[in-house]
């Protein structure tokens, strides 16, 4: 739950930099929010979260 909350937060304020700056316009923001809002409630969700899991699990494991 907290890696969720912290990735959605850091994705969030890439989001409003990306649309402050121009790089990306209002609308096509929208659209990218709700493609992620409606992907997150198909049969696919399980497979991403497991896949973003691993990819955190692998971050956390590396020795700096």
């Amino acid at each position: 739950m907290a890696i969720s909350v912290s990735v959605v937060l850091l994705l969030a304020i890439v989001l409003v930099v990306m649309i402050r700056s121009g790089s990306i316009k209002p609308g096509p923001a929208v659209v990218a929010a709700l493609f992620g809002f409606f992907l997150a409630s198909s049969g696919m969700a399980p497979s991403i979260r497991r896949f973003l899991d691993s990819i955190a699990q692998m971050i956390s494991s590396l020795q700096v």
